[in-house]
């Protein structure tokens, strides 16, 4: 079945390129062009990813970005014509799972898609991972921090799945990306670091002294081993 893709994009001509290669790509998409009407179209159509530019007219793209993901774990990736790290950082916070900047490669926007989507849908194989009070269903998807459910994005729940098969091994941001994306850039490393403050807040007694997920000053982040 073909993966279906909500874009929101207010330039028209933009959006119809878009979603022209992401047809030829092989994906459904349904086209939106301001933020109420992503937010109806979410709703109703229920996609399997959001592409989300932040510029748009009626609600910005971080506020619907906001209102997604309080009501699903959708994976969104945001677009931009901002360049500076604070907006970035902002849609990460929001709940994104990936950014792109404009102008961008249709290419390698579709690349991203299948990334996000592959993390979102991953097959998995060891059922569960259990690593202090937090567990996590490989085959379902889900995690618990004693015993109560926590909505995690496809991002977050693919690096706590790498440092839980992993702990006490140290991943460099590069090599966090490499592994839950396929493909990294050095330009891309610090996204990590929001991806971790997030996933932090969900599963950490205390965010601000973390018991599982640690940083190791200079080169990266590990599980703390039990």
């Amino acid at each position: 079945m073909k993966a279906k893709i909500l874009l929101v994009e207010d330039e028209v001509k933009l959006a119809r390129v878009v979603a022209d290669y992401l047809t030829a790509a092989g994906f459904d998409v349904l086209k939106a062009y301001t933020g109420k009407e992503a937010l109806a179209f979410f709703r109703h159509e229920k996609p399997d990813l959001v592409i989300l530019d932040i510029m748009l007219p009626e609600m910005n793209g971080l506020e619907v970005a906001k209102i997604i993901r309080k009501e699903s774990s959708t994976p969104i990736i945001m677009l931009t014509a901002k360049v500076e790290e604070s907006d970035r950082v902002l849609g990460l916070e929001m709940g994104a799972d990936d950014y792109i900047t404009k102008p961008f490669s249709l290419r390698e926007l579709v690349a991203r898609v299948k990334a996000v989507l592959r993390r979102a849908r991953g097959e998995v194989f060891t059922p569960t991972l259990r690593v202090g009070d937090i567990e996590i269903d490989l085959q379902k998807r889900e995690v618990t921090v004693a015993g109560k459910p926590v909505e995690l994005t496809p991002t977050e729940f693919e690096i706590l799945n790498l440092l839980a098969r992993h702990p006490g091994r140290v991943f460099t941001r590069l090599e966090i990306l490499q592994r839950i994306q396929s493909y990294a850039y050095e330009s891309y490393e610090r996204t990590v670091d929001v991806h971790i403050r997030n996933l932090r807040k969900k599963i950490e007694p205390d965010p601000k002294n973390p018991r599982y997920i640690l940083t190791v000053y200079g080169v990266g982040y590990k599980l703390a081993e039990e």
